[in-house]
């Protein structure tokens, strides 16, 4: 297939301009979904499992399905990035989704997200394969090797933290509590730093526009969530942690 570089570039660039639309919109207020929807729920909700399975899946499959169904032989350096992007997407898709005990999804955010992960997993997927160029050489340059390290470090960081959320409450508990272990000592939003980590190892490693707009469009996302949520525990738990930051430990 060719490489269709003029609408990588702009999509990219439109995935860039849209993060920073969402940072500065939602600078008072945040999605809907989770703890910060209200009472009473929307009419049109779907079940949490259901919801992240749905909306993730694209991600997946989209890319899976540009591998199998390219003509163009592709390197190991390529298959391998895409395969990494891939193995996100397999645990959030096949194994989050199975474990995660949530309020119900709106059905917009769903969809929402849905269409997000659409595009995403075309542009990255399409990117790697027919556009990116890598010499023989690059599985040994330090960009590869440090954004590789960066990308399973942060998913590493985002599964252990995960875990820690869900072990916060009972089955069919809709209650909170402090989240405790792991970076949760010293950051509100733990899931989130290790997830932010993540995308931007993996822009380093493909060492690509795509990539960095995605990890951009990640941090402007996830990051005022993170500040929410610490917001949420300060204002609801007297004896949360003085010292505990939003999202970056000892800064923010």
């Amino acid at each position: 297939m060719h490489c269709y570089e003029g609408s990588v570039f702009y999509i990219s660039c439109g995935m860039i301009l849209a993060a920073l639309w969402y940072l500065v919109h939602h600078k008072k207020v945040q999605t809907t979904y989770g703890r910060h929807m209200g009472l009473p729920l929307p009419v049109r909700v779907v079940p949490a499992r259901v919801a992240w399975f749905l909306q993730e899946m694209p991600a997946l499959l989209i890319p899976l399905l540009l591998m199998l169904t390219s003509h163009k032989p592709s390197s190991v350096g390529k298959n391998l990035l895409l395969g990494t992007f891939c193995v996100h997407y397999f645990q959030r898709t096949l194994v989050y989704s199975l474990l995660i005990r949530g309020r119900p999804f709106p059905l917009g955010v769903m969809v929402g997200a849905c269409v997000f992960c659409s595009l995403n997993g075309s542009l990255q997927g399409h990117y790697l394969l027919h556009c990116a160029q890598f010499d023989d050489g690059w599985s040994a340059d330090c960009r590869y090797k440090t954004g590789l390290l960066l990308f399973y470090v942060g998913m590493g960081i985002n599964i252990h933290s995960d875990y820690i959320l869900r072990n916060l409450r009972e089955p069919g508990e809709e209650v909170y509590r402090i989240p405790t272990g792991g970076l949760f000592e010293f950051v509100s939003g733990a899931n989130y730093l290790g997830e932010i980590v993540e995308w931007f190892g993996f822009a380093v490693a493909t060492w690509s526009l795509p990539a960095l707009s995605f990890a951009v469009f990640s941090l402007c996302f996830v990051g005022p969530r993170a500040y929410y949520h610490h917001r949420f525990y300060q204002e609801n738990f007297r004896d949360y942690p003085k010292l505990r930051k939003a999202l970056i430990p000892f800064i923010f």
